[in-house]
């Protein structure tokens, strides 16, 4: 694969060589993005943006080293959206949007401590998609084509209107399973559907009482509790999942800021379905706003041979739908 450029540069480096630089701007109105050194000021709103055919779609990456401002840069870009009454949806994995959220009257949610959220909307073909994916992501491996079989099998024997708590409903059917120690497909699902209702991801996405609602404008879903632990994957999709229908629910725009974004994109199952989410995000109204150290970390992950070759495909596919690329650096 042959690169389109040989050097990278930034006005401050093109100025430094004496070189005419002027930054026009974007040409969008509203409160700028800091102050610019040289040129218009930078003004930026993903779906402005997008009416005016500056980007084809919404969403975004924020990379860059720790230090150099990228939560700088994510918490200035919300912070102009709410004041024009947009929706904010924060999946925060180390806890670093607290004061956002407590300059906005609100208060951050963690998961298990505060509640539990339902990531499973009213569409049934996403709903299966989720629930597969899920799966996936927390026994470490694809599918099985039985396992497709079974679960898809399960999934139509919910009640209709389906239950509040859809992954305990499932385990219910498999239930009987655990006793037993006969390895099948029935019982491989029974042990991971029971991590959800009873294991090491209990009180997540099932629970006793009523989910939790968000309908605020604003919402901080703290994850630092399953910061730094193999649940982390499985957490940031469920929680992503929930934070879609909460900001695409209605006419409002919306942004989905996943911080540490490397705990989903590393994960190839959580991968493959956030993709398709990314390509509806023109439709939905959505701009996923994805939050790295370097793009690059992902290339690094994953195992040898096809199945990673697969991944950093999918990882490239993703790269296309996010066509803005924010680079925070540290000035020299």
């Amino acid at each position: 694969m042959t690169r389109p450029w040989t050097h990278w540069a930034t006005s401050s480096d093109l100025h430094a060589l004496r070189l005419p630089v002027h930054d026009a701007g974007t040409g969008l109105s509203g409160r700028p993005l800091g102050v610019a050194s040289r040129g218009d000021a930078f003004i930026f709103d993903p779906f402005d943006a997008y009416a005016a055919g500056v980007v084809s779609n919404p969403n975004m990456i924020v990379a860059g080293s720790i230090g150099a401002g990228k939560s700088t840069i994510v918490k200035m870009l919300l912070d102009r959206a709410l004041t024009r009454g947009r929706r904010v949806v924060v999946i925060d994995p180390k806890g670093e949007y607290g004061e956002l959220a407590a300059s906005y009257g609100v208060r951050s949610v963690s998961l298990g401590r505060d509640g539990w959220c339902s990531p499973f909307g009213d569409d049934d073909r996403q709903g299966r998609e989720l629930l597969r994916a899920l799966i996936a992501s927390a026994q470490g491996e694809p599918l099985s084509n039985e396992q497709h079989f079974v679960l898809g099998e399960l999934w139509q024997r919910l009640a209709s209107p389906r239950p509040r708590r859809i992954l305990c409903a499932l385990l219910d059917q498999v239930r009987g399973q655990l006793s037993t120690e006969l390895p099948s497909t029935r019982r491989s699902l029974a042990l991971t559907l029971h991590r959800f209702v009873h294991g090491d991801l209990a009180g997540l996405f099932d629970g006793e009482n009523d989910p939790l609602v968000f309908d605020g404008a604003l919402t901080v879903v703290d994850l630092s509790a399953q910061w730094s632990t193999s649940t982390l994957s499985v957490a940031a999709l469920s929680a992503v999942a929930a934070a879609q229908h909460l900001v695409s629910s209605g006419a409002v725009q919306g942004y989905l800021v996943l911080d540490e974004a490397w705990a989903l994109l590393s994960d190839p199952h959580a991968l493959r379905w956030l993709q398709g989410s990314w390509k509806l995000a023109r439709a939905r109204g959505l701009s996923h706003v994805l939050v790295l150290h370097r793009w690059s970390d992902v290339a690094a992950v994953g195992d040898a041979g096809r199945g990673r070759s697969r991944h950093l495909a999918l990882r490239s596919a993703g790269d296309r739908d996010c066509e803005l690329r924010v680079v925070a650096s540290r000035r020299r």
